[in-house]
């Protein structure tokens, strides 16, 4: 995908927005609890589950699921909401189908 200057998004890029939306939801008790809900994960075991391949780009598909959030968390961090699809794209592109 393309980023903001022209150029490929990469890996490293990816994981940095995926990790402030990351952030950003956990600064939201209320959306915290309504990803984990949605997530199946248990808040007890969240840093466990950050470490499988695939979280960070599901806490995007969270985002890009409810647009008011992604919103918000694109005009705090200060990038596109295409930016966020872009990041996802990145992070899935090599995960089994079933994943």
């Amino acid at each position: 995908m393309i980023n903001s200057i022209g150029s490929r998004i990469s890996v490293e890029q990816a994981e940095e927005i995926a990790t402030q939306a990351l952030i950003q939801l956990t600064s939201d008790p209320e959306q915290v609890g309504r990803f984990l809900a949605v997530s199946g994960i248990g808040p007890e075991s969240i840093r466990l589950a950050a470490a499988e391949p695939g979280f960070l780009a599901g806490v995007l598909e969270f985002y890009m699921a409810d647009e008011a959030l992604l919103l918000a968390f694109c005009e705090n961090a200060g990038i596109r909401p295409t930016m966020i699809a872009a990041a996802r794209y990145v992070l899935a592109k090599d995960l089994p189908d079933d994943a």
